[in-house]
């Protein structure tokens, strides 16, 4: 699944609800999402690390859809290396 495919069937799934929590409501979960997956990283256990990457994913992409962001789009920032210096591996000092 690409990214526009994830946040397309994350729209069909959630933007119901997501509407309804709105803006703020759906950026404080994305928060407490991030908040567990610094927790599973620190304890180091993959498989929940793995499924905390997912659920920022999935409330990142919940986000965008309430903010009319296309993050296919947003992505494509990065498309050709480093958006400050063009390069990659970036070489910024």
């Amino acid at each position: 699944m690409d990214i526009a495919e994830f946040q397309e069937s994350m729209r069909r799934i959630y933007l119901s609800r997501d509407s309804g929590r709105g803006i703020w409501g759906t950026f404080a979960w994305l928060v407490e999402e991030v908040g567990e997956l610094s927790r599973a990283l620190r304890e180091g256990e993959n498989e929940v690390t793995v499924s905390e990457f997912a659920d920022v994913m999935a409330w990142l992409a919940s986000l965008a859809n309430l903010c009319g962001v296309n993050l296919d789009s947003a992505v494509s920032k990065y498309s050709q290396g480093c958006p400050k210096c063009g390069f990659t591996p970036c070489r910024c000092p």
